[in-house]
């Protein structure tokens, strides 16, 4: 082999190495992605089924149910159109109580409710997850135009 092709070897052989490496490099990044879906479209059945996701919205007044002597609780989050049932499993942020805004990680159960992995709740009183609060401004807004226009209302789950 003459040395230009040993060279030309050798930068075709980086080349495939770089791009190997930032293929893997990005499907690291996919799998890894946790992706906010408001509440509305996951109770209108546009969620993916394969993978986790977030929800946020607020905690409804009353809807918080614990298992005695267990870590187990139910609750209804809302995003102010539409309300869906959370399932979770463990030890709750000390800020996470009614009326609360909340961030939950999960997927979707069978039974159509949200099996949470883990809860994030506001740290102060002025602090709101930003997903969370475009969501509600947006739904307060289509509330506003629909109590005008008498549209239809959210079922829930």
């Amino acid at each position: 082999m003459k040395p230009r092709q040993q060279r030309m070897l050798a930068v075709g052989l980086a080349a495939l190495g770089i791009a190997i490496a930032a293929s893997l490099t990005l499907r690291a990044f996919k799998d890894n992605m946790m992706f906010f879906i408001d509440i509305s479209v996951v109770v209108a059945g546009d969620h993916p089924t394969e993978r986790t996701f977030r929800i946020g919205g607020l905690v409804v007044d009353g809807s918080v149910e614990r298992r005695e002597g267990s870590l187990e609780m139910s609750f209804r989050v809302t995003d102010l159109k539409c309300e869906l049932g959370v399932r979770y499993t463990g030890v709750l942020p000390d800020l996470f109580r009614e009326g609360q805004g909340v961030v939950a990680h999960g997927s979707m159960a069978d039974d159509g409710v949200f099996v949470a992995d883990k809860i994030l709740a506001k740290h102060d009183e002025n602090y709101m997850a930003p997903e969370v609060a475009a969501s509600l401004a947006k739904h307060v807004e289509d509330q506003t135009a629909s109590l005008q226009d008498g549209a239809a209302e959210c079922g829930s789950i």
